[in-house]
């Protein structure tokens, strides 16, 4: 764990919990793609830094999801590098309260505060094309989170953070996190379309071919998404839902998994809905969903 992987001339990638991707930009100059999980990640990439005499000039987070950002603090106390995300991702970087927040959809208890869930805020700037190094270009992929992003560099190399999942990580977790469903399946798609020499997904073997992964991707949603419809036939509530869920796929319950999970089949239900697929019925002052007839 944390090998620092060669791909191309300028390219690597350090192998991690989530891959952690470098770029040479000059002699002794790399940027990262990402920064691991914590400082103790921080700590090994710091490690990696000197021990090749390189200079980190700047990070590039994909998005704000605590196992991507947390290592931002500690290389950029040690570092003075610049921290840079997408969108939304860079104010919930900026405070990372915001990710338990949103997950549990409130304030959220002590057993979400922390680092996997919460990172340690960095000072991050907006993400744009205009701030990236030359021939390193942007790559929009919107889906698992809010504006999450990917980049292809002028080696042939394309980081896609976490727009997809491997096949053994679905296999034994089934339901991975998607904030937007629609987008999501958009993003796979288009990821299909892409030529590259290496593809690096975060959390999945580098490869040549994306193509096959990212159809048993899009096949595992539609999957899902059926199973919701038929735990839909009689009128539930969601808490039984996501029990009936927890239940099909043999997944233990806690009170991560249940914010994690939970917002996921929230974002499909709510997909389903917008596509006349449930329905929402109010009885008794509760909310249960229907499949539509």
């Amino acid at each position: 764990m944390y090998e620092l992987v060669q791909i191309t001339e300028n390219c690597y990638y350090i192998e991690s919990p989530a891959k952690i991707g470098m770029v040479k930009t000059g002699e002794n100059e790399v940027v990262l793609i990402d920064s691991g999980n914590d400082s103790d990640a921080g700590k090994k990439v710091k490690k990696i830094l000197d021990a090749n005499g390189w200079t980190l000039k700047a990070i590039y987070n994909t998005h704000s999801n605590a196992d991507h950002v947390g290592g931002n603090k500690l290389l950029q106390d040690r570092t003075g590098c610049s921290c840079y995300a997408p969108g939304i991702e860079c104010d919930i970087t900026n405070h990372p309260v915001l990710e338990p927040s949103y997950l549990f959809g409130g304030y959220p208890p002590k057993e979400l505060r922390h680092k996997f869930l919460m990172a340690k805020a960095s000072v991050c700037q907006p993400l744009t094309q205009e701030v990236l190094p030359e021939g390193m270009e942007l790559i929009n992929l919107p889906g698992h989170f809010f504006d999450m992003a990917g980049f292809k560099t002028a080696d042939g190399v394309i980081y896609l953070a976490d727009c997809l999942s491997s096949r053994q990580t679905l296999e034994k977790y089934r339901i991975g996190v998607i904030y937007d469903v629609a987008a999501y399946l958009e993003t796979l798609e288009f990821v299909k379309t892409l030529e590259a020499k290496t593809f690096v997904p975060a959390h999945a073997a580098a490869c040549e071919d994306i193509k096959e992964l990212a159809q048993y991707n899009i096949d595992t949603v539609n999957e899902i998404a059926d199973r919701i419809i038929e735990f839909c036939k009689e009128k539930i509530c969601f808490e039984d839902l996501l029990k009936k869920l927890f239940d099909s796929y043999n997944l233990a319950m806690s009170i991560e998994q249940y914010v994690l999970v939970g917002s996921t089949v929230k974002s499909y239900l709510a997909w389903l809905k917008d596509n006349g697929r449930v329905q929402i019925v109010i009885e008794d002052n509760r909310v249960l969903w229907e499949a539509a007839a």
